[in-house]
């Protein structure tokens, strides 16, 4: 799986673009947010409290990109440079057939059907451009409106399946047809 080179996604009034250093605070506010964050359990090391952790996450998920392990892309307003949110595909399965989709999004931006557009094009790029087979999401059994957005772009609850790393944690799934 090749993604280079960084696939830009423009929709209607978004554009998903590279994440780039100079998006650090808006990185550190989005991984930090007691609000954004409430439904995220994330361990000790994958936190983001500095300034400095924010630009070696953007470090980290660029390097994944260049070694095609993932692909993250910075949500933006068309032709406005401040980040609102992230989404990403990460996670691939060995034969890269089924990615895991994850997102945040700043609060003030939420309830306007931004993610869901996003998602959208996520989905349409991981499913004709990547040739996945499946997309997965896992988010926390309360986050209702993670699982609202979920169902409104096509994806399963999966009420048999648990994630192994989190209890809290449904699993939702999308199969390529």
């Amino acid at each position: 799986m090749n993604f280079s080179p960084f696939p830009e996604i423009k929709s209607e009034r978004l554009l998903l673009r590279k994440v780039e250093e100079s998006d650090a605070p808006v990185i550190l506010y989005l991984r930090s947010d007691a609000t954004i964050n409430q439904f995220i359990e994330r361990p000790e090391n994958r936190k983001t409290k500095t300034l400095e952790q924010a630009l070696q996450f953007i470090t980290d998920i660029n390097q994944d990109f260049e070694n095609n392990k993932s692909v993250t892309w910075g949500i933006v307003y068309n032709n406005q440079p401040e980040l609102i949110g992230t989404i990403c595909l990460w996670n691939f399965s060995e034969n890269h057939t089924i990615a895991e989709v994850g997102y945040g999004l700043s609060p003030e931006f939420q309830n306007k059907g931004i993610m869901t557009e996003v998602l959208q094009r996520i989905i349409d790029f991981g499913f004709n451009e990547l040739k996945l087979a499946k997309i997965e999401a896992f988010t926390h059994h309360k986050n209702e409106s993670s699982k609202k957005i979920l169902e409104k772009t096509g994806f399963h609850f999966m009420e048999n399946r648990k994630d192994q790393q989190n209890d809290s944690n449904v699993i939702y799934e999308l199969i390529n047809k």
